[in-house]
């Protein structure tokens, strides 16, 4: 860390003080306190001898001095070239990623400079992306939670940034997510329209609430698949969400509030480890985004298959399946990068 020195002659007022009190008083020197620790870490001399006292008395005429470290100021996020980015789509305005679980998309508490922001930072450059979402969160159109995978989208501009948070806000920006939730859901499609707000009881979670400050949240979904239930548990079903807004924990939370909670989901849902499939993460994944290009007016339309560990969780109860759905059977084939009848593997992921 940087360090500037300070300096000064003891005077007929300061003759006889003790030396952390003393250079508390020089100008730009820090509180008594930091003063006595610097002392204790060798950074003060009086007359160019080292001090090794905090409580030395100073004479008239000594000249004491202290290296005091220089606070750097808050400037534009560390890059992080070590995160890897999985870029499905770019061009000049936009990016779209997808994110793998673990990582956060922005910095918060516990996450400074590991996160989705300092990756794109290190890619493209600090003054490359849109800042209007601030100063640490570059480029971050939308957010997905930090052990949710799948696609994002990313603006390299104010002005697309500004053009794509418009899209949602209109919700034309298509946005699908893939679940699998516990039990078994009844129809094939559904609509879960609710007030979402912080949860009076545990801070860190949402819940439907009919308090008139909560936030609207709109859910559609799709039936792709069922399983039926094993030794303990009640089935599964694999469904295709489609947000229309963007509300903190949105799906998790409304999944749970018709009582078919995420598999995996560590705030929302079941601890059993065995009926989470193994799974420590939601089994929850953005697969699917269209939109129009702000600057373009093309469609811009990508897929990606699901992540390992869903898929291996999907896999292991692949025997208890009922059949697909006619969405399903439109859907999985692409989710799961099946292969047609070439053999020849379906991955559609961009």
């Amino acid at each position: 860390m940087a360090e500037r020195m300070l300096s000064g002659m003891v005077d007929e007022s300061g003759a006889g003080m003790r030396l952390d009190a003393f250079l508390a008083t020089l100008e730009g020197a820090p509180a008594r306190s930091a003063c006595a620790k610097l002392i204790e870490a060798g950074k003060a001399t009086i007359n160019g001898t080292s001090a090794t006292a905090k409580s030395e008395r100073l004479y008239l005429g000594d000249r004491v001095a202290l290296l005091v470290p220089v606070r750097e100021e808050a400037g534009p996020l560390r890059p992080n070239p070590a995160i890897p980015l999985d870029v499905r789509w770019e061009d000049e305005h936009l990016v779209v990623l997808s994110k793998q679980p673990g990582l956060v998309c922005h910095p918060a508490q516990g996450h400074v400079d590991d996160t989705l922001a300092n990756a794109l930072v290190a890619r493209y450059g600090y003054d490359h992306l849109g800042h209007l979402q601030g100063e640490d969160r570059p480029g971050i159109v939308h957010r997905l939670d930090m052990d949710t995978s799948g696609l994002m989208l990313a603006a390299l501009d104010d002005e697309t940034q500004q053009a794509l948070q418009d899209l949602i806000r209109l919700r034309t920006l298509d946005r699908r997510y893939i679940t699998l939730v516990h039990g078994m859901v009844a129809p094939d499609e559904g609509r879960i329209e609710s007030g979402i707000a912080r949860s009076v009881r545990d801070r860190l979670k949402m819940a439907v609430t009919d308090d008139p400050l909560a936030r609207q949240a709109i859910t559609t979904f799709r039936t792709l698949e069922r399983f039926e239930p094993g030794r303990k548990g009640e089935g599964y079903s694999l469904l295709e969400c489609h947000l229309y807004t963007g509300r903190t924990h949105q799906i998790r939370v409304h999944m749970a509030h018709i009582r078919h909670a995420c598999v995996g989901d560590p705030l929302y849902g079941h601890g059993d480890a065995q009926l989470n499939l193994g799974l420590t993460r939601q089994f929850l994944h953005s697969w699917h985004v269209a939109f129009e290009h702000p600057s373009t007016g093309e469609t811009v339309e990508v897929a990606d298959t699901l992540p390992d560990d869903l898929a291996q969780a999907l896999e292991s109860i692949a025997a208890r399946s009922t059949g697909r759905t006619s969405a399903g059977e439109q859907i999985l084939p692409a989710l799961l990068g099946e292969r047609d009848s070439s053999g020849v593997r379906d991955r559609r992921d961009s």
